[in-house]
């Protein structure tokens, strides 16, 4: 009987304490409740029925989807994204309306996302600037319009700020001085103005900087290094302009940084070997000049992308300490010398694109103890002569690229034991026959063996290559009756025999590729050049 007793107090003491919970809440406050249904007048479009449970007639605070409130009723929580998880899946839709100016009245508001609604268009409100218990907002991935209000700047407990992903134009207001709790900045993918306010450099709590995709000129602040906790600083895709600040070697816990499609100038500075915590580095589609420093060697990169640069001078023997690197882009520079070879203990190295420099020979033999996946050499004056019979040995090796390289004599045999899925040998001097057993690579999907001295007739053996999209055969001496049945391989996109010695008339069910695919040779005929001549 006692413990039948002490069990009824124990559940009675758990429904008081519910109660007790349940009845703190004050029902929805008014202010808060007109403001939320103001904002759901201006909304045109609703498929998903993300605001469905808004009704004059229930309470915002407990039967409202996507808002919560406090303890007095007052909403801290306006939460209808359009893109979410559920328990087994992704639900992604949209709203089509504007902001109501009526949302600055939920002054105890501290979390804002209507992220991903798609088709939100119109300013921001500057009313918004009202909400000074704001924590996080989240309007990215709208059509809004216009600039960042300044009023803002009132926003002072922000952590993070991401209006990413809309038609946002203008320079960005002096803010950022007034939150110093700021933590993640998204800007991304605007039409945003300007010079990079300097108030940026006092967000020192700040761990993410990302303004790519936009129109911002001028020079990156020469104090960017006072953003010590900044992990992701990616500035690409703008117009900025000057030399990459000496400052950025302050900055030890990067991870990523991301410089590339500006126009920067400049040397890379040797202070690079302060960011011991950045695996990611793309620098590429810039001005920069000067040679790579050996100090790059200490950092903990896994992908290096310096492409499309007039970085000059030899490749540091330090790369070979890149030891975590998976990714290597380095063509279209001005580097010369030797390929060293320590890149052969870049263990993890997958792709190695060294392409357009004016690197000499020999490639290093030692880089067939790695697992390479993509080796592009092309366009430096390597003079191989031959195809190195190492390669041979790279197992993992899908793409090979060595256009312009030297090559002489003819194609070597066991390239046919080789799971080569694109294979470019254009623009050297081989010569004889384009061999049969070429048929037998059946994982090509891109075969490139233009302006070349090939002269034999076009393989049959090539039928084989179901897998080919793409086949360039042309400025050769290859010669007879007709293109032979490659051309109608079901996936072929890209075909291209001209300016050789072919005869007779293609085939009428052949694919419609341009004329331009066929001229220059003069004994061709038939769509989509001229039609033959009748006897």
């Amino acid at each position: 009987m006692a413990f039948s007793s002490n069990m009824k107090f124990s559940s009675l003491l758990v429904l008081i304490y519910f109660a007790t919970v349940f009845f703190s809440i004050e029902a929805c406050h008014e202010t808060d409740k007109a403001a939320l249904l103001d904002f759901k007048s201006k909304i045109n479009q609703d498929p998903s029925k993300l605001l469905q449970t808004w009704n004059q007639s229930t309470d915002c605070c407990t039967q409202w989807e996507g808002v919560a409130c406090d303890s007095n009723g007052r909403v801290v929580n306006l939460t209808r994204p359009g893109l979410f998880d559920t328990d087994d899946s992704i639900f992604d839709t949209f709203m089509n309306g504007t902001i109501s100016p009526s949302l600055g009245n939920l002054e105890f508001l501290e979390f804002l996302d209507l992220s991903n609604l798609k088709q939100l268009t119109g300013s921001i409100p500057s009313e918004l600037g009202k909400l000074s218990h704001l924590t996080a907002v989240f309007l990215d991935t709208n059509q809004f319009s216009g600039p960042i209000p300044a009023s803002f700047q009132n926003l002072t407990k922000l952590i993070r700020l991401y209006v990413s992903d809309n038609l946002l134009s203008g320079s960005v207001p002096s803010i950022f001085q007034h939150m110093p709790s700021l933590s993640e900045l998204g800007l991304f993918n605007n039409q945003l103005s300007g010079g990079i306010p300097s108030s940026v450099s006092q967000l020192v709590s700040l761990t993410k900087l990302d303004i790519h995709g936009n129109r911002f000129s001028g020079g990156i602040p020469s104090t960017i290094g006072s953003l010590k906790n900044l992990v992701t600083l990616d500035l690409s895709e703008n117009q900025l302009t000057g030399s990459i600040p000496q400052s950025i070697g302050e900055l030890s816990k990067l991870n990523l940084l991301y410089l590339y499609q500006n126009k920067l100038s400049g040397s890379i500075p040797s202070s690079i070997s302060g960011l011991t915590s950045l695996q990611f580095m793309r620098l590429s589609d810039n001005k920069l000049t000067g040679s790579l420093p050996s100090s790059i060697g200490k950092i903990p990169l896994r992908r290096l992308i310096l492409e499309n640069n007039l970085l000059t001078g030899e490749l540091p023997a330090s790369l070979g300490n890149l030891t975590d690197l998976d990714s290597m882009y380095l063509k279209n520079n001005r580097f010369t010398g030797k390929i060293p070879s320590s890149l052969s203990n870049l263990v993890n190295l997958l792709d190695l694109d060294l392409s357009r420099n004016g690197l000499s020979g020999p490639i290093p033999s030692q880089l067939a103890t790695l697992n390479l996946q993509i080796l592009d050499l092309s366009f430096n004056p390597l003079n191989l002569v031959n195809i190195p019979t190492w390669i041979a040995n790279v197992n993992t090796l899908q793409r090979l690229y060595l256009a312009r390289t030297g090559i002489t004599g003819e194609l070597p045999q066991w390239l046919s034991g080789m799971s080569l899925t694109y294979l470019d040998v254009s623009s050297n001097m081989l010569a004889g026959d384009l061999p049969t057993w070429v048929g037998n690579m059946t994982s090509l999907y891109s075969l490139n063996v233009s302006i070349n001295g090939f002269h034999s007739s076009i393989p049959a053996g090539l039928e084989n290559l179901s897998g080919l999209g793409e086949l360039d055969l042309h400025m050769n001496n290859f010669t007879g009756s007709k293109p032979s049945g490659v051309i109608n391989l079901a996936n072929l996109e890209i075909f291209d025999v001209s300016k050789n010695m072919l005869t007779g008339e293609i085939p009428v069910h052949s694919k419609a590729f341009p004329a331009s695919s066929f001229e220059g040779n003069s004994g061709l005929c038939g769509s989509p050049l001229p039609p033959c001549k009748t006897a």
